[in-house]
């Protein structure tokens, strides 16, 4: 089981997350739980890396989940900008009310301030959630126009914000290079600054720049390596890969083969699930798997639990009929020569 480094205790046997409620179910080994140990005693992001279908993602909301931590996440795109991930600043709404305002005849000049105030269209990023999650929270309460909802955690009754945040930065490859370039800072000194924020500010809550406590603090980083990551950016982390081969038991007796993918559906699907179709789904998808090895979508863990997902309101006779049918629809899906 994974603790922080201050509650001195650390376990590394395998242990899972199971929450119906939140769709969320993830095995943990060993060498994740050292992983994530020495990101965050080290004070450095963990990069995950692995094909798509490998549970990278999934992984980080496990241990969110683990810790009752806070879970905030960004998606990277190919046109997501550095200040994305720290703050949005809403101009076209701030000029849209600059124009409403204009038609409003007799404002004082202290109106046209207040309702022009920078800090009313200014939405918090997820590193801001993430390092100072009280004047995030501040802050999206003074935005009038709210970027992204509020990231949600389940306090106790006597705290309003999270013990501590597992920050997620999803497909980190897509982005162009600038941006892992342009994270060094913030990855670095633990802060970034925000415009729009008066330094004289009285409320200390918004004095600049946002800076993160590193023990309420995990970072993890995802990559399906499409893009080679910066040098300088990749060398700032700590590296984990999931590989699926490497999980899987090659072994003589074929349950133990395909032990990995089953232990992993029937976390999802328990006795809904038929014994029989989560062995030949998983022969299915090795099948295919191995047959793609070039492919650029071999299939993987994620295909392998839709696939389950499909059969799971069939009584377990029904599905053993009907996984031959639907297999390929779940499982190929390269453009057939």
């Amino acid at each position: 089981m994974f603790k922080p480094p201050q509650l001195q205790q650390f376990l590394p046997p395998d242990f899972k997350i199971s929450n119906s409620e939140k769709s969320l179910f993830h095995i943990f080994n060993e060498n994740d739980c050292y992983a994530l140990w020495a990101a965050y005693a080290a004070g450095r992001p963990l990069l995950v890396r692995g094909k798509p279908g490998t549970g990278k993602s999934q992984m980080a909301k496990a241990i969110a989940e683990q810790l009752g931590w806070a879970f905030v996440s960004e998606v990277i795109r190919g046109n997501t900008e550095l200040s994305d991930l720290h703050w949005h600043f809403d101009a076209i709404g701030r000029l849209g009310e600059a124009q409403a305002m204009s038609n409003k005849p007799g404002l004082s000049e202290s109106d046209w301030e207040n309702k022009m105030n920078p800090r009313h269209f200014l939405s918090p990023g997820a590193f801001w959630w993430a390092y100072d999650w009280q004047s995030a929270e501040l802050q999206y309460h003074a935005c009038a126009n709210k970027w992204r909802p509020k990231p949600q955690f389940t306090p106790n009754s006597r705290v309003s914000s999270p013990d501590g945040v597992v920050l997620l930065l999803d497909e980190m490859d897509k982005a162009e290079p600038d941006l892992p370039n342009g994270l060094l800072e913030t990855l670095g000194n633990y802060q970034f600054t925000v415009p729009y924020i008066n330094p004289d500010d009285e409320d200390e809550a918004f004095k600049n720049p946002i800076t993160a406590d590193p023990a309420r603090l995990l970072i993890i980083i995802t990559t399906n390596e499409e893009r080679e990551l910066p040098t300088a950016f990749v060398r700032r982390c700590l590296v984990h890969t999931l590989r699926m081969e490497e999980s899987t038991e090659k072994l003589g007796d074929i349950e133990k083969r395909y032990s990995w993918l089953i232990e992993r559906g029937k976390l999802h699907f328990g006795d809904h699930i038929a014994e029989p179709v989560y062995l030949r789904a998983a022969e299915l998808l090795w099948s295919d798997r191995i047959a793609s090895t070039y492919s650029r979508y071999p299939p993987g863990l994620a295909e392998y639990i839709d696939l389950l997902g499909a059969l799971q309101s069939l009584n377990h006779d029904e599905q053993q009929q009907r996984l031959e049918k639907i297999a390929s629809y779940a499982l190929r899906k390269e453009l057939d020569q």
